[in-house]
């Protein structure tokens, strides 16, 4: 395809790489007038989950599709159906490498609650006790607006914020106007799509580390005052600058040491190892109905170095890795008798973090809460806790009824299909039919 139709075609920039907004079907299962006991905890058919799944792929509209479905420490369900490229042999299955994007966020969450578990950080600290930049931030008199207008921040940003994005930090997929120009100049660019250069998505050349991140950002105006709106940011890429300086390691290698080798995640990485690249999919753009390869798994941008592990939306990650990352949760922070976290860190973790002063009304958490680095389900929904990515992928877990649910592909605008909401709601028709009504 020529890169006009690229321009022309509705592949922005922020539709492509925002992800995140799928809970609302998501959060109905902590609503389930139901317990864990009611279901067949074993061999449950998952019939609406299968016919999704079979109609995305066998109408061509997606090459493959995996789901992994589980109740509590049991082994996953594995639903899959396709070839990890288009035209391809290998079957997708539960080893295949996903770009997870935004389902990043809840990793990098988890990892600094376990920080604030070990006092190494604490829930309503200020930042600047960690990153002294940023003591001094500056706001936006008008959203988005000049970046000369400026006001003095009302009050310090927090661990807090980081987790919920309230801090105030702006997203270059997200603002728009001179904000998102002078993030683009001074590199502070989280994610990447591929290697060759797209139209519409060329947002400069990033930063060389998270400590040339975090010190540029700490340059940026704000975009909110910290603690007031909920407003989807880079909050969780400067979140692993302050899990390394809080654990003294690099954070690809703290995240490694603290969270993929006790979980058993032998497959998640933010650089796919050459000899683990023939298991990587395919990225598409969906142009007009059209699936255009975008990142092929063979010359994928993620088996390059990247310039910086990017907290908010780096990982390569299988099905059966994320599957594990969520029985741990499921588990309160203990998978295969190994305790990865503490129990108090997941139940903080996957509860309403919120600063009371903040309603998601009209935003991608509308109507929920949010936890660490990812929605939650409030009220009689309480619960739920997960996120989903910009290529497709969906993840959640219900504490509650002790259920586990994920979905993996490979597309973008993530609005392109609606998967993100259609997956939860499938779920839940399984969930009600497994119940008999």
């Amino acid at each position: 395809m020529a890169y006009r139709e690229f321009e022309d075609a509705t592949l922005s920039r922020r539709s492509l790489l925002r992800g995140g907004a799928f809970l609302g079907a998501g959060v109905a299962l902590a609503g389930l007038p139901m317990g864990r006991a009611a279901f067949a905890a074993t061999a449950a058919p998952w019939a609406n989950v299968s016919g999704l799944i079979g109609g995305y792929v066998d109408s061509g509209r997606l090459p493959e599709m995996v789901a992994a479905l589980g109740w509590g420490q049991q082994a996953p369900q594995i639903i899959a159906k396709g070839t990890l490229g288009a035209g391809q042999s290998a079957p997708a299955g539960i080893d295949s490498l996903y770009r997870i994007y935004s389902m990043t966020k809840p990793v990098t969450g988890m990892a600094a609650m376990q920080l604030i578990s070990e006092s190494k950080l604490g829930l309503d600290q200020p930042l600047a006790e960690i990153l002294p930049a940023f003591a001094d931030m500056k706001v936006q008199r008008t959203y988005d607006g000049p970046i000369d207008d400026l006001v003095p921040a009302d009050r310090p940003i927090t661990i807090r914020h980081l987790l919920t994005h309230t801090a105030g930090l702006g997203y270059t997929i997200i603002q728009k106007g001179p904000i998102k120009e002078a993030f683009e100049d001074a590199g502070l660019i989280a994610g990447q799509v591929s290697r060759t250069p797209i139209p519409g998505l060329d947002r400069g050349k990033p930063v060389a580390s998270l400590a040339a991140f975090a010190d540029g950002l700490a340059k940026m105006p704000l975009v909110y005052q910290p603690g007031t709106k909920w407003s989807y940011s880079v909050a969780l890429d400067l979140l692993g600058r302050v899990i390394e300086v809080a654990s003294g390691m690099p954070f690809d290698e703290y995240l490694a040491k603290a969270i993929f080798e006790p979980c058993g995640m032998s497959s998640t990485w933010f650089q796919v190892p050459n000899s683990e690249v023939g298991r990587l999919t395919t990225n598409y753009g969906v142009l007009g109905g059209v699936l255009v390869p975008i990142d092929p798994g063979s010359a994928s941008i993620y088996s390059d170095k990247p310039p910086f592990p990017t907290g908010g939306a780096g990982l390569v990650s299988s099905p059966r890795d994320y599957d594990r990352f969520l029985r741990m949760l499921l588990g309160y922070g203990v998978i295969d008798g190994k305790r990865v976290m503490s129990e108090l860190a997941v139940r903080v973790g996957t509860s309403n973090l919120l600063p009371e002063a903040v309603n998601t009304a009209g935003t991608f958490a509308d109507k929920a809460g949010f936890g660490a680095g990812g929605r939650v389900g409030l009220g009689d929904q309480a619960g739920t806790y997960g996120w989903g990515g910009a290529a497709g992928t969906v993840a959640l877990v219900n504490m509650k009824l002790g259920l586990r649910a994920s979905l993996f592909t490979q597309y973008m605008p993530s609005e392109a299909y609606p998967v993100h909401a259609d997956f939860p709601k499938a779920v839940l028709a399984d969930l009600k039919a497994m119940q008999g009504e």
